[in-house]
């Protein structure tokens, strides 16, 4: 059965990764005796504009933390405040890599790493998973100080080019990459490229999103499977947001996800 909610989190503690207001990440530790069963970072979405940061992730590690789960909870740069471009990629590599620093401060195990990333933050996600194929000189490349060891995307922007054909958000891929003529980077910029991870994703998608529309998921998984890769297309009731409400069913899959994704047994 699934741990249930324990005896709260303590405060959150910040830590900064650059010199910019958005380069930081919160830390969310479990409080009182319960212990640490997993890393979990959280990326934040919003069509990768800067109108949105990273409270979007607080219910969540506000939820987690007391399940056990330190949460890195991440801000970074996007289309609007010096993101985009390369900015966004780069802030979203190093500020998972600089969770290194809180893991030594506080003794945490980061051989189970999960991001839990929500719509273009389920994109970072799945993309910073794929750091490793990256050729030199592409930002983010270069082996990560920090290896993810899955990934669970909440109605995530996993096609780009099925996105930006979509024109999706008013054409917020070509608001957040540009150059519009320039296939290298937009490939550069796709999870769709780089297949097989390494690792397991876990895709999930409520099935009212009209956000993010569930073809999204449902491309991603079926080129990662046919890729050889693990990955898993979860369907569930709700919109854009209803998988990142705490106590809703689609909250559910995920704590599910996120326990399999930590090596325990999931609650069925």
């Amino acid at each position: 059965m699934r741990q249930e909610t324990g005896s709260g989190a303590a405060a959150p503690q910040r830590y900064r990764y650059g010199d910019d207001p958005s380069q930081f990440a919160d830390l969310y530790l479990p409080g009182g005796e319960t212990a640490v069963r997993g890393v979990v970072v959280i990326i934040h979405g919003g069509y990768w504009r800067s109108t949105y940061g990273a409270e979007l992730g607080e219910p969540l590690a506000q939820d987690l933390a007391p399940r056990g789960y330190a949460c890195w909870n991440l801000e970074y740069r996007r289309a609007g405040n010096g993101g985009g471009w390369p900015a966004t990629f780069d802030d979203v590599a190093a500020g998972i890599d600089h969770l290194a620093v809180a893991a030594d401060d506080h003794g945490l195990d980061l051989r189970s790493t999960t991001a839990l990333g929500h719509s273009a933050g389920g994109h970072l996600a799945v993309w910073a998973a794929g750091r490793f194929a990256l050729p030199s000189g592409a930002p983010g490349a270069g082996t990560p100080v920090v290896p993810l060891t899955a990934v669970v995307s909440q109605a995530g922007v996993l096609d780009l080019v099925e996105a930006r054909a979509l024109g999706l958000s008013g054409n917020a891929v070509e608001n957040l990459l540009g150059a519009p003529g320039d296939p290298e980077r937009y490939a550069l910029a796709d999870p769709m490229t780089v297949l097989p991870l390494e690792v397991p994703v876990y895709a999930v998608h409520g099935t009212e999103d009209t956000t993010v529309p569930p073809s999204q998921s449902e491309a991603y998984v079926a080129a990662a499977t046919a890729a050889g890769a693990t990955a898993e297309l979860v369907r569930v009731p709700g919109d854009h947001f209803a998988v990142i409400t705490p106590g809703s069913p689609a909250w559910e899959a995920i704590l599910d996800r996120l326990e399999e994704a930590a090596g325990l047994p999931a609650s069925g």
